[in-house]
């Protein structure tokens, strides 16, 4: 069954009270698409401030290709400029697909009041707005799938991912009858965002997007020239990277390899050649293909389970560990010197049954790549020790979920003379640096600032820490200008985590 906003739940709970003449009373009114609904509210950010927002109901289309096609909800914030300004309003998008944003001004706990903080530092340039994503909106549907369990005395294999995700991709449409699933497409979620824009009665808008958000601000611009006025873009995600070059993501590790290799701490531990030869002696001398290891986990309680580890949860586990840089040396290191009972705890959890938004397979799907660009993934030179769990099971399955194939005219970069401003973390596994060094030439009116240390979400962290970063970038937002930004800037040097033993020529203690 579709999991229910809250509102929609109130209504049905009250709705079972009321007698048959009340019931046809209190009937919902008749919505038509572009129409939006708003009310007031305020935020409290964590110095005690208050933001007043509104929070927001757009009715769309479910499929603007199908004629008569039922209307959906997607919900939005707005938080008004603190003081008149000419700059384009700012549209934030989030990233994904299958992340919802409203809970900032709904929740109110310590996390979201940090973010209303960073809204506010927006609306001090424009108004600022938050669209959701359709299908997963807490102001609408919030369509979430299944994941099954997997099996503990095996271990991860690529052919049973495929058909997991082939048996999701069969329940989805049992799981909401009631949902045209061919519309949960990027290209419709860019059309979203216009159709905001003009119920606001906004002209122009000004995009700042990370991650899938970027991917979800190409379109925009690829879908409306002219539409944005400029964007921010960070953690860039371009159209036909959907899944990213092994090599890429490889890179990042190399990157962070490099710093940590020089740590005085974990020199004991390495082999010659540092941290990516340890990985290079793992995966041949431990997790060669069809070797396993079997890892006995003991609880508090005194109970015992195995786990079965293979290739492919250690390459898994490389690109997890990696996402935070200052655990990734301790990973490859206790791997290395055969000692697996943390990272055999952390894959009990991933094994287990859990959920995936809808959206995310029928938006990556849909939107898939171009022929050159999978010849490129399976042709990777890095395939070998990152391995096709990116892409292999959403590549297997395509034609099997409901979204259209959006087509190479629409995945394919064009000249666009937007000024961009983009922000890249050189750690970034996620959204690797070379995405975004690959977009500058379509973009002439662009500047790059690469962030030495960065990870997936170190570079917007940094404009909310670096206060001289963020008044530059809300300088570009409200004129376009980009004199005086940097080319690079560094973080603060990372802390790698100590491996919990003694290195080999150590006594143990």
């Amino acid at each position: 069954m579709p999991q229910l906003a809250p509102w929609r739940l109130l209504a049905l709970l009250v709705g079972l009270t009321m007698p048959p003449l009340c019931l046809a009373a209190a009937a919902a009114p008749e919505r038509h698409a572009g129409e939006i609904l708003l009310s007031p509210g305020v935020a409290t950010a964590n110095d005690g401030s208050a933001m007043p927002y509104e929070i927001g109901t757009l009715h769309v289309p479910e499929n603007r290709d199908k004629p008569g096609s039922r209307l959906i909800s997607i919900g939005f914030a707005r938080v008004k400029a603190s003081r008149p300004t000419q700059a384009p309003p700012i549209f934030l998008l989030a990233g994904g697909p299958g992340v919802t944003m409203l809970d900032i001004v709904l929740d109110q706990d310590d996390a979201a009041k940090r973010r209303v903080k960073a809204w506010q530092a927006y609306a001090e340039v424009a108004d600022l707005v938050v669209i959701e994503q359709r299908g997963y909106t807490l102001r609408g549907d919030l369509m979430n799938l299944t994941t099954p369990p997997e099996p503990l005395d095996q271990p991860a294999t690529i052919e049973r991912d495929i058909e997991a995700t082939r048996a999701l991709a069969r329940g989805a449409q049992a799981a909401y009858p009631q949902a045209d699933l061919s519309g949960y497409s990027i290209t419709q979620m860019a059309d979203d965002v216009n159709d905001l824009r003009q119920a606001l009665g906004y002209r122009q808008i000004s995009l700042v997007a990370a991650s899938f958000g970027s991917q979800w601000a190409f379109a925009v611009m690829k879908r409306h020239p002219g539409l944005a006025a400029r964007a921010v873009i960070s953690a860039a995600e371009p159209l036909d990277h959907g899944y990213d070059l092994p090599s890429h993501v490889f890179a990042a590790m190399q990157r962070i390899a490099l710093e940590a290799d020089e740590d005085p701490a974990l020199k004991p531990y390495l082999p010659p050649g540092g941290l990516i030869a340890a990985i290079q002696a793992t995966l041949a001398q431990r997790f060669a293909p069809g070797q396993t290891v079997v890892v006995n986990l003991r609880s508090e309680d005194g109970g015992a389970q195995d786990i079965t580890l293979g290739r492919g949860d250690y390459q898994q586990a490389l690109v997890e560990r990696a996402g935070d840089a200052s655990r990734f040396p301790e990973f490859v290191i206790s791997a290395y010197h055969g000692r697996h009972e943390g990272w055999a705890r952390e894959a009990l959890d991933w094994r287990r049954a859990g959920e995936r938004a809808l959206i995310n397979p029928l938006v990556n799907i849909g939107l898939d790549m171009s022929a050159e660009r999978k010849r490129l993934l399976w042709s990777d030179p890095a395939l070998p020790i990152i391995g096709a769990w990116n892409f292999a099971a959403y590549l297997a399955t395509q034609g099997e979920w409901a979204t259209p194939d959006a087509g190479d005219a629409f995945r394919h970069p064009v000249l666009d003379t937007t000024p961009v401003l983009f922000v890249q973390g050189d750690w970034d596994l996620s959204t690797p640096m070379e995405n975004t060094l690959a977009m500058g030439p379509y973009f002439p009116n662009s500047r790059t600032v690469i962030v030495h240390r960065a990870q997936h979400n170190g570079p917007f962290a940094l404009l909310r820490s670096r206060p001289e970063m963020a008044a530059k970038v809300q300088a570009f937002l409200r004129t376009g200008e980009t004199q005086g930004l940097p080319a690079e800037i560094a973080l603060d040097p990372v802390r790698f985590v100590k491996p919990g033993f003694a290195p080999p020529s150590a006594p143990q203690s």
